[in-house]
C-alpha cells in the first residue's frame, strides 16, 4: 500500500519557501538531491504523516492544528512575524480556524482543535 510521502507547494522561489516553512515548522532542509535542479524537501523530526484530506470545493493548502485558542493565537501572531499575512475571509460564525498566506501567497489554516 502506497502512503503519502509529502504535499507538494508550487512556488516562485523555493530557498524564501523553504526558509519560511523549515521555520514555520520546524522542519529540517534537504536537498531534493534528483538533479542539479531538484526541488527542496523540508523534513519532520519525528515520525508522523499530515492527514490527507479531500474536499471538492477547496484549493489545495495545508492545515496547521493547535490544541487550544491561546496556542492558536500565539501561533498565528509567530507565523505573521516569519512572514506570514492574514487574508481577507468571511468566516462563519464558529469558525475555529485562521487563514493565512505564506509568502509565496499559498493560503494555510491554522486550526483550534481543542474543545474550546
Amino acid at each position: 500500500m502506497v502512503r503519502i510521502g509529502a504535499v507538494v507547494l508550487n512556488v516562485k522561489d523555493a530557498r524564501r519557501a523553504a526558509r519560511f516553512w523549515s521555520q514555520a515548522l520546524g522542519y529540517g532542509y534537504r536537498d531534493g538531491g534528483y538533479s542539479p535542479d531538484a526541488t527542496p524537501v523540508l523534513l519532520p523530526d519525528r515520525d508522523t504523516v499530515p492527514a490527507l484530506a479531500l474536499d471538492e470545493d477547496d484549493r489545495p493548502h495545508l492545515d496547521l492544528y493547535t490544541s487550544s485558542a491561546l496556542e492558536q493565537r500565539a501561533e498565528v501572531e509567530r507565523l505573521i512575524s516569519l512572514g506570514a499575512t492574514r487574508t481577507d475571509w468571511t468566516y462563519p460564525d464558529d469558525a475555529r480556524f485562521v487563514v493565512l498566506a505564506d509568502p509565496e501567497g499559498n493560503l494555510f489554516c491554522v486550526i483550534n482543535t481543542g474543545g474550546e
